[in-house]
């Protein structure tokens, strides 16, 4: 399994605006990129890929910034990852696609049934499963 770290920030940003969902000014990029800690810039762009995928909407203007366009229970990590990075990536194989032999045809489906659970996993984890996560933990350190 393979995330690139342009859609563990994409992630991230979308953990944010969940914890925000609701509030009626939009979430600054500043702010998410400052707690997250993500270069404003490369967050923009981020934001914007996940804009085209529909998953968020932005304000323009001095109050502006990004919210989710659906309710975090609607919104899974599938969605995020797939916006941001290829979903219909095939594993790299040392063995030739064009040359396949018997052996090199079950490990391809191997590979194949790996990124299929992987999607389902991820089809079955939405944003406020992950926010809760989040809260459960800062609970779980307090003393």
């Amino acid at each position: 399994m393979r995330i690139s770290a342009k859609a563990e920030y994409a992630c991230a940003a979308m953990m944010h605006l969940a914890a925000h969902y609701g509030d009626p000014q939009p979430v600054r990029v500043k702010a998410i990129a400052e707690t997250q800690g993500i270069d404003d810039r490369f967050l923009v762009q981020i934001l914007l890929l996940l804009k085209k995928a529909g998953l968020v909407t932005s304000v323009r203007g001095a109050a502006g910034g990004y919210q989710l366009v659906q309710s975090p229970e609607k919104i899974t990590l599938a969605q995020i990852v797939n916006a941001i990075d290829d979903s219909t990536f095939t594993p790299p194989s040392a063995l030739s696609e064009i040359n396949r032999t018997p052996v090199a045809q079950v490990l391809l489906d191997i590979w194949r049934q790996v990124l299929a659970e992987q999607q389902r996993l991820l089809q079955g984890l939405t944003l406020a499963e992950l926010v809760y996560r989040t809260q459960d933990n800062a609970l779980s350190y307090q003393i």
